[in-house]
């Protein structure tokens, strides 16, 4: 989950997405780095020139703070309503940003360091897919930063990024380049450093103080963590500008005057056919309207529109009876349940929600349309044409109409009405079994005939024809999702079945192989993967291996030709440059790649080991593992198999625990780890990957095989308690919670659990 930084946002608890409610809810260690892939890859080097080795932070940063400037926009009050981050890229007035960063429509301000402000007189370009903005300030003289050549910033390289972070002018932070990651199907930046509202379009330095990115989303999970746009997009937004005036600037998007009228802040714009909508509003609950100058007609009256919410958390929808001030009624999806409510003042005291329910008529995610008669001595609401509350609340009885929105709620309207009365917004049930009908028997070979397309027109208008079609569609959607659903949980319940059979509490630990364990692993994220078919490779491995070997040979020699084997004739190493791949976490990729983690290399070194006689331990270290070699000597030696087989000294293992563990030494760490903790902790590295990824499913997935190879596991229980309410699984969810508050574990907010519990209650009764 990523979020825009120019200003931050409110959440309430049942909006939380899965990632900021395990992060609320679960103990500190539950959702942790990926311990074998730690924030910037192992070992990597800096980038800089021989001639130039680089400069410190504090020396860029004085170097190029003339050079940044604070970007804000005005909201229809005249007064700021956004700020950011800007930087010269010309000496004649050019300063880049980012698109979010200058709003739309609205006039905007640059002030340079030395306090002047200048008002944009022309938008440059603009690249709304890269979030990118050029703007155009009548001033010369400045002093621009140099921009650097694409793709000359290595991973792990150190970077400076200065902006304006939650209004605090120049802000300078230090990180580092983690690489490169795609987000929204775009190539960024991923930078290890905190990112704050307001640092959107900071410039991000290199140590020779080159610009390599613009600073552009956060990550609402983890906090030093934040995206940036290669600078080699901004190149190519300069090579063709699209200037547009500011005068032009600002009529772009503006709703009609005449039509509309917009109160109490937030971003109103129309776009192909639709009002949108977002930003916080000034009034009570971050409220925002937008009032129709429509004349009405007299009672009774119709008032509707299709509204789609960007977060079911938010709410957005009708207003009736309006003052166009702060008295007025509203009918509006809230938290993905229906409200009608009556607002007499400006704030909270003076709202009162006059009724709220659930409908299954109301499709999350999708447009609704909301409908709202008005009658002498009643008011009636709709949602797609059902109708959801009769009220007779007669406070206000004459009024203007329109929409609103509360909170920081992102909102789409489209066809909005005034009417004595609106038709149907969908077709009768007797048409669309009509229209059902006539396609049961689509061919799924060819496109629809002519005919079909005839005959389904004539039995009802194109919207309702096609809403009874894409309603079709949407079952038939979400039926071959749960088959598909079904057959992947039949798969993972038959892994799940194999992996408890091999850690079953009878088995001793020389009985395991742990090479098959890993292998399920591969195999619950790809059912084609055959664990018999690596086995048998392995197996060939080990033959090369033994063709090498005399009849007699010591451990020693046996060690001496698997390390020659696997990193001289093979070519096994640590993965650099895709460190983050999951790729890497398959025990079977690994194998056919000659690439891997510390982990996987180790898992296939210790097997290899283990099938050529030699006693070899897996140790996990914290952020990286190794194994020690037991058979060659009495206290054994440690192997780092990630850097290519190379011994690894008792002393050199402590600093690394210490490093990694906060300066605490724990002898733990060195001693030998069980297989079923090696297995768990891939599990665990694919787990932190999937909440990366924001993929529900696959931490659910994985915490799932997790609990099943060790049912004493009660933190990710909590967790997976979470996920499945996540995905919908409530009655699983409830039986999680209930396991934990009876087991009352020490170290727990029970409180949490209890709330979230009596929370779980709600949606099944719903």
């Amino acid at each position: 989950m990523f979020r825009r930084v120019c200003r931050a946002e409110r959440v309430s608890f049942p909006a939380l997405s899965v990632f900021s409610l395990t992060c609320m809810l679960l103990m500190p260690s539950v959702v942790t780095a990926v311990e074998e892939q730690p924030l910037v890859a192992p070992r990597p080097e800096a980038q800089a020139s021989e001639s130039d080795p680089g400069v410190s932070a504090e020396d860029l940063a004085l170097r190029a703070k003339e050079s940044v400037v604070s970007v804000s926009f005005a909201g229809r009050d005249g007064q700021e309503a956004g700020m950011g981050t800007g930087f010269v890229i010309d000496a004649n007035g050019l300063i880049a940003t980012n698109l979010h960063v200058i709003g739309e429509a609205r006039p905007i301000t640059v002030q340079l360091l030395d306090g002047t402000s200048y008002e944009v007189q022309e938008v440059y370009a603009t690249d709304r897919q890269m979030d990118l903005a050029v703007l155009k300030i009548a001033v010369d003289n400045l002093k621009p930063l140099k921009l650097a050549e694409p793709e000359t910033l290595k991973q792990g390289a150190e970077v400076v990024v200065l902006g304006n972070p939650q209004g605090l002018r120049y802000s300078v932070v230090k990180g580092v380049n983690s690489g490169t990651r795609e987000v929204d199907g775009k190539p960024m930046l991923q930078l290890a450093i905190p990112i704050e509202p307001g640092n959107s379009g900071g410039p991000v330095l290199d140590s020779q103080g080159r610009v390599q990115g613009i600073v552009t989303l956060k990550s609402a999970v983890t906090r030093n963590l934040g995206y940036a746009v290669n600078v080699s997009a901004l190149k190519g937004l300069l090579e063709k500008p699209n200037p547009v005036p500011i005068d032009r600037w600002l009529t772009i998007g503006t709703l009609d005057e005449h039509l509309w009228k917009p109160l109490f802040g937030s971003r109103w714009r129309q776009r192909a056919g639709r009002i949108q909508v977002d930003g916080f509003g000034s009034g009570l609950g971050s409220r925002s309207l937008c009032v129709s100058q429509e004349a009405l007609p007299e009672l009774p009256y119709e008032v509707a529109v299709e509204v789609k919410l960007d977060d079911e958390s938010g709410a957005a929808g009708l207003i009736f009876y309006s003052d166009e001030n702060t008295k007025h009624y509203g009918f509006y999806p809230s938290n993905k349940s229906l409200r009608i409510s009556r607002f007499d003042g400006p704030d909270v005291f003076l709202w009162r929600v006059l009724d709220e329910k659930k409908s299954n008529a109301y499709r999350e995610e999708e447009w609704n349309h909301l409908k709202v008669r008005l009658e002498k001595d009643r008011i009636l609401c709709f949602v797609n044409d059902e109708k959801v509350f009769e009220v007779k609340d007669q406070r206000y009885t004459e009024g203007k109409v329109g929409l609103a929105k509360f909170r920081n709620t992102v909102a789409s309207f489209r066809g909005f009405q005034i009417a004595s009365e609106i038709p149907p917004y969908r077709p009768s049930k007797e048409t669309a079994q009509k229209i059902l009908d006539l396609t049961e028997d689509l061919r799924v070979d060819r496109p629809p005939q002519a005919d079909l397309i005839e005959a389904v027109v004539k039995e009802t208008d194109e919207r309702r024809a096609q809403q009874a079609l894409q309603e079709r569609a949407r079952l038939l959607q979400k039926q071959a999702e749960r088959l598909k659903q079904l057959a992947q949980s039949i798969h993972e319940s038959a892994v799940r079945d194999e992996l408890k059979a091999i850690f079953a509490s009878d088995k001793k630990e020389a009985d395991i192989d742990l090479m098959e364990a890993a292998l399920l692993i591969a195999r619950l994220d790809n059912n084609e993967v055959d664990p018999k078919v690596y086995l048998g490779q392995m197996k060939s491995m080990v033959n090369e291996i033994n063709k090498t070997l005399p009849e007699d040979a010591n451990a020693k020699a046996k060690l001496n030709a698997l390390n020659q084997y696997l990193f001289h004739e093979t070519g096994f190493h640590g993965s650099r440059t895709n460190y983050y791949s999951r790729s890497n976490s398959y025990i079977n990729e690994t194998i056919e790649d000659r690439e891997g983690l510390p982990i996987t290399l180790s898992v296939l070194y210790m097997e290899l080991g283990r099938r050529l006689g030699l006693d070899i331990d897996g140790v996990g270290l914290p952020g990286h593992f190794v194994v020690r070699v037991n058979s060659i000597s009495e206290q054994g030696e440690l192997v780092d198999v990630f850097e290519g087989g190379e011994p690894l000294s008792d002393e050199a293992a402590k600093v690394m625990i210490l490093t990694a563990n906060g300066g605490r030494f724990d002898a733990e760490f060195l001693k030998a780890q069980p297989k079923r903790e090696i297995i768990q902790r891939m599990l665990r590295n694919l787990l932190n990957l999937a909440r990366d990824d924001e993929d529900v499913q696959a931490m659910l997935r994985y915490v799932e095989t997790m609990i099943a190879i060790d049912q004493e596991l009660l933190q990710e229980r909590w967790l997976r308690a979470v996920l499945r309410y996540q995905t919908g699984r409530i009655a699983e969810a409830i039986a999680d919670t209930d396991y934990l508050l009876e087991k009352s574990p020490e170290g727990f907010d029970l409180r949490r659990i209890h709330e979230f519990r009596n929370y779980l209650d709600t949606m099944q009764q719903d």
